[in-house]
């Protein structure tokens, strides 16, 4: 395995490398992002590990333009804030996972793995449910001949429900499936994640009028309805 680590610190850096040195893993460091963002467009990496606060371009606008080239490659984010919206903004950039700092490198090297098999591993690259297809690659999603790309947060929502037709889930479970948020937020970011989805994928101009199979339970939750 080869990573990409694009840390401004040094001796996080050097904390990193010594630690993936000791696992055989291969690594390439960058200390800024305006490098680490050109690196990744010319070079193959099995994953990134990339810092949030970095000089020149932040860790968002990397990933932001990484992803905009339609890249797939695994990416965990580094990052010291902790508060929820920081969190679910890694999610919303187009990371695959997050690290908070202070982090064993251990489970940082654990953690990539995880992700570099699930990615090769994963042996149906599309989905199609309920008239939707989604791509687990690009996260493009399409729906009566209307096709979009879909944030992070929005295909790992979309993810979860067509992996589950008619299976009605509570918002705290989509939270927790979709996300990795095991609490209650205090929040709506799932109505107004599932009201992203409806606009982007039945706002169309076609004479087919079917309803969004999505489907709002009243009081408990969403399904998606399992329709041939």
């Amino acid at each position: 395995m080869e990573v990409l680590l694009i840390e401004d610190e040094q001796k996080i850096a050097d904390f990193v490398m010594a630690g993936f040195a000791a696992a055989n893993i291969a690594i390439h460091h960058e200390l800024d992002g305006f490098r680490g963002l050109n690196t990744a467009l010319i070079k193959t990496f099995d994953a990134i590990v990339l810092d949030v606060g970095l000089p020149l371009l932040d860790g968002f606008q990397v990933i932001q333009e990484y992803r905009k080239k339609e890249f797939t490659t695994p990416v965990i984010m580094l990052t010291a804030r902790t508060e929820l919206d920081d969190r679910l903004k890694v999610f919303e950039s187009g990371a695959d996972d997050y690290m908070p700092k202070p982090f064993f490198v251990e489970e940082l090297i654990i953690r990539l793995q995880t992700l570099v098999q699930r990615k090769i591993g994963s042996t149906q690259k599309v989905i199609e449910q309920s008239g939707i297809s989604l791509d687990r690659f690009t996260r493009v999603a399409t729906y009566q001949d209307r096709t979009v790309t879909l944030t992070q947060r929005e295909f790992m929502l979309l993810e979860c429900l067509m992996l589950s037709p008619g299976l009605i889930f509570s918002r705290q479970q989509i939270l927790k499936r979709s996300w990795g948020i095991e609490f209650d937020t205090g929040t709506n970011i799932v109505d107004v994640c599932i009201q992203r989805l409806r606009k982007k994928l039945s706002d169309t101009d076609t004479k087919n009028t079917s309803p969004f199979p999505v489907e709002s339970i009243r009081g408990v939750g969403y399904r998606l309805n399992a329709i041939k």
